[in-house]
């Protein structure tokens, strides 16, 4: 059996399913015997011991992983003190790809995709990066879709309008100005009142707080049209 100190550490048994994830590759058991009874195959990646099976790590032939546990690998390997395969990659997102290999299924559990397509690139296990280059094109497609743009009315006198205006942030933008008339007088000034309509691209998640002041806003837009 071949080592590798590289991005990945497994452990291939035949047949059976893979366990064990994190944790330290210290054991008291021997070296695993060498022949073609030895189905279990332990890797050490980063640190982090992983326990699974030949069948496992065969399941793509191409693979880096695949190519680790042959007899004839050509690959240059190294094995830590407990006969582990030593791979210099970061364990949180091989358990991602290691999975796949197990039951044939993306599942992110909070992860991020260009992490876990990182190391799937790493190992070469094809139809995984397929998964992952899909998945996150259509996260990027998403954002679109999922916007609305909604609205806010500010009401303001005459002279805030330059200040207001001039310090709006955060995607805002200035839609529209209706004048309301005079609020009050102040000597022989009159001071007048305006609705500021301003509007801004939000989640859909968010759409719903927004939704009365959209309707508002879309009433007093028909109205100062006409004003």
């Amino acid at each position: 059996m071949a080592t590798v100190n590289l991005n990945g550490q497994y452990r291939d048994g035949g047949g059976g399913a893979a366990s064990g994830s994190g944790g330290s590759c210290s054991s008291s058991s021997q070296y695993p015997i060498q022949g073609k009874k030895d189905q279990w195959i332990k890797l050490n990646v980063g640190g982090t011991c992983f326990l699974t099976t030949k069948t496992t790590l065969s399941r793509d032939p191409n693979s880096f992983l695949s190519r680790l546990i042959q007899e004839d690998s050509d690959l240059i390997s190294d094995r830590d003190e407990t006969g582990a395969y030593l791979i210099d990659r970061d364990p949180r997102y091989f358990a991602p790809v290691l999975n796949y290999l197990r039951h044939g299924k993306l599942v992110l559990d909070g992860f991020s995709e260009e992490g876990i397509l990182e190391e799937a690139e790493f190992y070469n296990v094809t139809h995984l990066i397929g998964l992952l280059k899909d998945s996150i094109a259509r996260r990027e497609q998403r954002p679109a879709a999922d916007k609305k743009r909604v609205y806010r009315v500010l009401q303001c006198q005459e002279n805030e309008l330059t200040q207001m205006v001039s310090t709006m942030s955060d995607g805002w933008r200035f839609e529209q100005l209706i004048n309301i008339g005079t609020s009050y007088n102040y000597g022989a000034e009159e001071n007048a009142e305006f609705l500021c309509v301003v509007s801004k691209e939000c989640a859909n998640t968010l759409i719903g707080r927004e939704n009365e002041s959209n309707d508002r806003a879309k009433v007093l837009q028909q109205k100062g049209s006409r004003m």
